[in-house]
């Protein structure tokens, strides 16, 4: 060490790096105020990397599970308004029957009951917005319902011929670990109505039948339509049952949406405290930071300049 010279390189060394991390850590939150939030990479968040990567992670699940909740959602209302108009056709078809055996007039019956079947048809080979059949279980690009007319509901060995769905339903992931069953199939919804419909439709064509050309009904029609009474009064309350049995399962996806919307306005606040800069907090640290990194040029400017000249004694 010279004589005019106080501080040592290691003294010097020492002081200029603390110049530098007080310049560093002032750089820092400059630029956390700047970009608005603590870091560009996860290796700036230090021990709460791994707690905002799960918590992203569980954000995106979470945003996946509302996409597809929606689109199920969306579904089991469609549903909805189409079962309840199922359920109506088997109640015009219940009366179409009863005025029948009532009024001792069948002339007009079969046409009632062709134009419920085409309904119901319509109805059970819907779609959706993305042009897959709504009720035919995994086989969504082929029509569910084959019977085109009467006469081929007629023609098919059984009623369970006609149907071409898949067993499988669709169902949808709304959390972890929780599946919401929504998808119907056209067998499991139209068996019950197809079934009258073509008991109707093969008695008019039997021997006994042709109700167009009855004036009145005979004893054989009689008989027959007023079993068919007690056989769509079934129908109506089994179709009542799957409409309800639907608007719960619609009434869970919104409960489940409602719990996801939760889970994301949680998710977000967390991520937001972990992410994003506390202007509040990051304005008082960029003081710090300044009067650190003032301090630290101070002493050394002020070491550099101290010179062991100065308390030497004077020569008289």
């Amino acid at each position: 060490m010279s004589v005019d010279r106080v501080a040592t390189a290691q003294q010097s060394a020492y002081f200029l790096n603390q110049i530098n991390q007080a310049g560093a850590k002032l750089d820092q939150t400059n630029k956390q105020i700047a970009s608005g939030v603590v870091a560009d990479t996860y290796a700036g968040f230090g021990d709460q990397t791994q707690v905002l990567q799960a918590t992203l992670s569980a954000q995106a699940r979470n945003s996946a599970y509302t996409t597809a909740t929606s689109l199920a959602s969306t579904q089991a209302d469609l549903q909805d308004t189409q079962l309840s108009s199922l359920s109506d056709l088997a109640t015009q078809l219940k009366k179409a029957v009863s005025d029948a055996v009532a009024n001792n007039d069948p002339t007009g019956l079969m046409a009632q009951v062709g134009g419920i079947f085409s309904q119901a048809v319509s109805i059970l080979n819907s779609k959706d917005a993305n042009g897959d059949y709504i009720y035919a279980g995994g086989r969504t690009d082929t029509a569910p319902v084959s019977a085109a007319s009467l006469s081929q509901l007629i023609a098919a060995p059984s009623t369970a011929s006609i149907f071409t769905n898949a067993d499988s339903k669709k169902s949808v992931q709304v959390a972890d670990g929780h599946t919401i069953s929504f998808g119907l199939t056209a067998s499991d919804v139209g068996t019950t109505l197809m079934q009258s419909l073509k008991d109707i439709a093969t008695f008019d064509a039997g021997g006994s039948g042709s109700f167009d050309t009855s004036a009145n009904l005979s004893q054989a029609q009689t008989s027959f339509l007023t079993g068919q009474i007690a056989a769509t009064g079934t129908v109506e309350t089994g179709l009542t049952a799957v409409t309800a049995q639907n608007g719960s399962v619609f009434n869970q996806l919104q409960s489940a949406t409602a719990q996801q919307t939760s889970a994301d306005t949680l998710y977000a606040s967390f991520v937001d405290k972990l992410q994003n800069t506390n202007m509040a907090d990051a304005a008082t640290q960029l003081s710090l930071n300044q009067t650190a990194l003032q301090a630290a040029l101070q002493v050394t400017s002020s070491l550099n300049r101290l010179s062991l000249l100065n308390f030497m004694p004077v020569g008289q």
